[in-house]
């Protein structure tokens, strides 16, 4: 449950890779994939393997302010992290999919130390050099995908609050670039700005007088 603090613990996949004597094990998630403004933001993560922190689990299952006290709780305990955002120009000059790899690759690069083996959430993942494996669903069934899907929601929705400073009457800081009524509205209201995704097709449905105004969901 979102309001709950379990303690978290290594799954199957952490544990037979440190019987097999992997010791850096990175998890690596993204946020903001299907915003339509923004960037797309990729957070990698190697967590020692004790003390584990409890109440690590998808981000989207917890509330804000579990999300920002465990950014901080994750931060300070790990053996390193990092997180990488591409953004909007990006997106659509490559698309999302390539975006959200280019942004896993750039995380795992500035990690220090390199880790061993990589763990993804999802069906695919980029080519690495590291050895690797794409866990779908992997945010809510890996420990340490679970950390970085917190590194990268929380590290995402700081920087939409900013933008929301930059582009004010979008409401950014509310519904972080996601297809929201409010969003909707506000871009039949005001159009597009630079940091609007221009080839998702809600913007380019508004560029040609399509926009539907029904509400979206997150």
């Amino acid at each position: 449950m979102a309001g709950s603090r379990r303690k978290a613990a290594p799954t199957d996949h952490e544990r037979r890779l440190w019987t097999e004597g992997v010791r850096l094990i990175a998890g690596i998630d993204e946020a903001g994939r299907g915003a339509w403004a923004g960037p797309v933001v990729a957070g990698a993560v190697i967590l020692p393997r004790r003390p584990q922190i409890p109440g690590v689990t998808d981000s989207k299952l917890l509330t804000a302010a579990q999300r920002e006290a465990l950014f901080d709780e994750i931060a300070g305990r790990a053996l390193a992290w990092a997180v990488a955002a591409v953004g909007p120009d990006t997106i659509s000059d490559i698309n999302i999919l390539a975006s959200t790899y280019r942004a896993m690759i750039q995380a795992v690069a500035q990690l220090d130390p390199s880790p061993d083996y990589l763990l993804i959430d999802g069906r695919d993942a980029p080519s690495f050099p590291q050895p690797h494996l794409a866990i779908t669903g992997g945010d809510a069934r890996c420990y340490s995908i679970a950390a970085a899907s917190i590194l990268a929601k929380v590290w995402r929705d700081r920087f939409m609050r900013e933008l929301d400073k930059q582009y004010p009457g979008y409401g950014f800081a509310r519904h972080k670039g996601y297809g929201t009524r409010e969003h909707r509205r506000a871009l039949a209201e005001l159009g597009p700005c630079p940091q609007h995704r221009r080839r998702f097709a809600p913007i380019m449905a508004l560029a040609q007088g399509e926009l539907d105004l029904a509400p979206g969901t997150e």
